[in-house]
């Protein structure tokens, strides 16, 4: 009363699974798991540091740090220029200004930068703060003197 294959009670040995084709997601000793052995497969990324064709670089970022610059230090040398004591620095920073939005407003001009407004406020700031706060400090102090004089 042996049967070779069971009836719906389950009984005899168990079925064996079905062997699997090889192929996708099996390997020739199995069953496997993981990425197929064998199949169609993508091309391989190019190497690091691969140069791009024309056309697919990324663009120039605007260097804008000249024109920042000369608007920072334009505003910090006209604040020094009203102070009475702070003066001094005053001139040195608008002078710098003066250089560093020459150089700011050059570079916007050539369309390496995009700041050209701040490098015209801070070419006019060091301008305003080199010579024209410190001639109306000399002009107010001879005022002084002279009407110190008349008395």
């Amino acid at each position: 009363m042996s049967d070779a294959s069971p009836g719906a009670g389950g009984f005899g040995p168990p079925q064996q699974p079905p062997q699997p084709t090889p192929g996708y997601g099996y390997s020739q000793s199995g069953p496997g798991y993981g990425y197929p052995q064998s199949g169609p497969s993508y091309p391989a990324a190019p190497p690091v540091g691969y140069p791009a064709g024309p056309g697919y670089g990324m663009p120039a970022q605007p260097s804008n740090g000249m024109g920042t610059t000369g608007l920072v230090l334009g505003i910090i040398g006209l604040v020094c220029s009203l102070t009475f004591f702070l003066w001094f620095f005053g001139v040195i920073l608008g002078v710098l200004a003066i250089i560093f939005g020459a150089i700011g407003r050059g570079k916007a001009n050539r369309g390496e930068a995009t700041n050209k407004g701040a490098a015209t406020a801070g070419l006019v700031c060091g301008i305003v703060a080199t010579v024209v706060l410190p001639l109306l400090g000399f002009a107010l102090f001879a005022s002084f003197l002279g009407s110190a004089s008349t008395f």
